[in-house]
């Protein structure tokens, strides 16, 4: 018992804040189902309208959603306070809130197809996000949660990371990079059953990481939770403080996975990681040295790099 609760003192508390049910409604949706008996017809339907195309109007101030909708402005603000949202800033954050967990690869592919633009300069706007999205994390990064991470790691007996789909990519290379510094870390693979045995076989001696961005897919979701019914120590890697990922879990780092394609931009997670296991590195650096010190010596054994079957000459 000594041991779990030094583990979960190494979690950040989070403030309460307007919770939506894991896996159904938003906040926003939810708050809308409980005052559509009180709306009008013609209020519910702008309401719907705005809901159903956030990608399109997260951004937009009232004078100008209200523009969109061909509505004068005191609509807008008597609306959003029908749903008990007294400044427009609180309803435009819940609305961003909605579109970062309903957004699909459909939908961001939409969004972009609008804009007029040259396949080069979709190319060159790609960058500029990637970009971005790094300058986002090298500016907003928590180290304190990263260093509190490292911890965890460090006195886990076992280590899962869940990566679902393209996010397998992600916990391949952490649980690697964590292998190699000799935690003993997995990243499973395959279906739903492979993933909940590892998980169901975890205790409050281990930790479980789990990544997934925006809405979150649900193997990754359910792995969190089973491991918090569970007692294991949970951190989250996810792009936003309402994801169900950082709801769940006891901690978790953020991080932007904005993209102009239909795929998220992992440039940023994957630098994350990066700092991940540096900390992880040097919170024993002796026996990490020692551990990549071996690992060279084998390395250089069993001829793994290519000079080596050269005899150091290369090609000549």
């Amino acid at each position: 018992m000594k041991s779990e609760n030094s583990s979960r003192s190494l979690l950040n508390k989070r403030p309460s804040t307007d919770k939506p049910p894991f896996g159904g409604q938003t906040a926003l949706e939810a708050r809308f189902a409980r005052a559509r008996a009180e709306l009008s017809g013609s209020r519910e339907k702008l309401l719907r309208l705005i809901l159903e195309n956030p990608e399109d109007t997260f951004f937009l101030s009232s004078r100008e959603l209200a523009k969109r909708y061909r509505v004068d402005a005191a609509t807008i603000v008597r609306t959003i306070q029908a749903l008990g949202y007294s400044k427009f800033a609180d309803f435009a954050a819940a609305l961003r809130a909605h579109f970062i967990t309903r957004i699909t690869p459909y939908t961001l592919l939409r969004a972009a197809s609008r804009e007029k633009r040259t396949l080069d300069d979709r190319i060159h706007s790609s960058l500029e996000t990637d970009l971005r999205n790094l300058q986002s994390l090298q500016s907003s990064i928590d180290t304190r949660r990263v260093i509190q991470l490292s911890k965890l790691v460090k006195r886990a007996r076992r280590i899962v990371v869940v990566g679902i789909d393209l996010a397998a990519s992600l916990s391949w290379h952490l649980s690697y990079g964590l292998m190699s510094l000799g935690f003993a870390a997995e990243g499973p693979v395959g279906g739903t059953g492979n993933i909940q045995k590892r998980v169901r076989s975890l205790t409050s001696k281990d930790l479980l990481i789990a990544i997934s961005f925006k809405q979150g897919l649900r193997e990754t979701v359910e792995a969190a939770l089973r491991a918090k019914k569970q007692g294991v120590p949970t951190f989250g890697i996810t792009d936003g403080i309402d994801t169900p990922i950082a709801r769940i879990c006891d901690s978790f780092c953020t991080t932007q996975v904005t993209s102009v394609s239909f795929a998220n931009s992992y440039v940023a997670p994957m630098a994350l990681l990066g700092t991940i296991l540096v900390a992880c590195a040097h919170t024993r650096t002796a026996r990490t040295l020692a551990l990549l010190r071996r690992s060279e010596e084998e390395d250089r054994t069993d001829h793994r790099w290519y000079w080596s079957l050269a005899n150091g000459k290369g090609l000549e």
